[in-house]
């Protein structure tokens, strides 16, 4: 699966009075990988033209990304510490003016896993506010970075019950 790996030092501060990293600061954790995405050069396969174009400048030029839906699975306690966490991230949906990005926030040998986290962006017109088209380029780069669907707990479970197999990637 294509994913990107971003570290995220913690700072001290980021506990709250139970001893424990904040949940407020895990939803900074997933816009910080979101940005250091977008702001990766797109090579020039998909980007022959300019070579060091990034996510972030195409959708600049036609509008602007507004958060739709974010829902975050917190698995363990994370707590201060000197090492950084790592954020990984990739594409689970892709749709007209909406892409969706799959988020595990864990160590880095991924051995504990902190959380799983989804986010839904609708690009929109910077102008209007009104749902953007995204251009065949940014289908192109999403694409690029699509992976399975996040492996939520209810995920597993509601397909548990079912007769439909479960999506690539989820164990149950």
């Amino acid at each position: 699966m294509p994913m990107n790996r971003f570290p995220v030092q913690l700072r001290f501060g980021d506990e709250d009075s139970n001893g424990h990293v904040n949940n407020v600061r895990f939803v900074q954790f997933l816009e910080e990988a979101r940005v250091r995405l977008s702001l990766l050069p797109l090579g020039a396969e998909l980007s022959p033209a300019e070579p060091s174009e990034t996510f972030r400048s195409l959708t600049s030029r036609t509008g602007m990304t507004l958060v739709a839906h974010q829902e975050i699975e917190y698995r363990a306690p994370l707590v201060y510490r000197r090492e950084p966490v790592w954020v990984e991230v990739w594409v689970t949906g892709i749709g007209g003016s909406s892409l969706t990005y799959g988020f595990r926030i864990a160590d880095d040998d991924g051995g504990t896993v902190y959380a799983l986290a989804e986010c839904t962006l609708v690009m929109a017109d910077a102008e209007t506010g009104r749902p953007a088209a995204l251009s065949d380029l940014q289908i192109r780069v999403l694409e690029s970075w699509r992976g399975d669907p996040v492996p939520f707990r209810k995920s597993r479970q509601a397909n548990a019950g079912s007769t439909m197999s479960a999506p690539a990637g989820v164990n149950r």
